[in-house]
């Protein structure tokens, strides 16, 4: 599944992402190796690309393979703050947040037919609301806000400064766009998040 995920992510961006000579994707890699290396994980295959596109946006997949778009380095703005993206997105592959997330999906699904089997109705409890808005939803926030503080934990043992993570999440709020209420989002809203990496810097330093 990772090979696939990997696969098809180069065939939508290929012609967009950047040599690794690119001062852009050299900024990137030399950010990500810093984290790598206090990370437990050295020995993962790890590859960081820079996709030219306008999104402020980053992802992680499985297997240790990081992409950032060229929109969000206006966000990031210097190197501390280049390592609360990638600290967040290196976290989620720590924490194994994809592995989890497709367990909980078979969960899920295995209490579904279970209660087929018994001869009870499902749809009030697995309709599309109740699965995607009471359950998934909520379950990817969590993922979020852990690979939020791991995140932190990271940058704090990188030498970057955990304050900076604050900042990039009052820029991106600032940069505006469109936005939606953190319950019908797999994200926390940058208002929320920003209070809860208030608080948890405050532990760190």
């Amino acid at each position: 599944m990772a090979k696939q995920a990997y696969n098809e992510v180069m065939h939508t961006y290929g012609h967009r992402i950047l040599p690794h000579n690119h001062p852009y994707t050299a900024f990137v890699a030399r950010v990500g190796r810093r984290l790598v290396q206090v990370s437990g994980m050295k020995d993962m295959q790890w590859e960081f690309h820079v996709i030219n596109s306008p999104e402020r946006n980053a992802f992680v997949l499985p297997g240790g393979k990081v992409f950032v778009f060229t929109g969000i380095l206006p966000i990031v703005q210097n190197d501390d703050g280049m390592a609360a993206v990638l600290g967040h997105e290196i976290s989620h592959q720590l924490a194994r947040h994809s592995a989890e997330k497709l367990s909980f999906a078979k969960l899920l699904y295995v209490i579904r037919i279970r209660l087929l089997l018994l001869g009870i109705d499902t749809s009030v409890f697995f309709n599309r609301f109740t699965t995607e808005f009471l359950m998934m939803m909520p379950f990817s926030r969590k993922c979020e806000t852990e690979a939020d503080a791991i995140g932190l934990q990271l940058m704090a043992q990188a030498c970057f400064d955990p304050n900076e993570a604050i900042n990039v999440w009052r820029r991106m709020e600032s940069a505006g766009g469109a936005s939606v209420p953190q319950f019908a989002s797999t994200h926390p809203s940058h208002k929320n998040r920003i209070q809860y990496l208030q608080k948890e810097v405050s532990g760190i330093i």
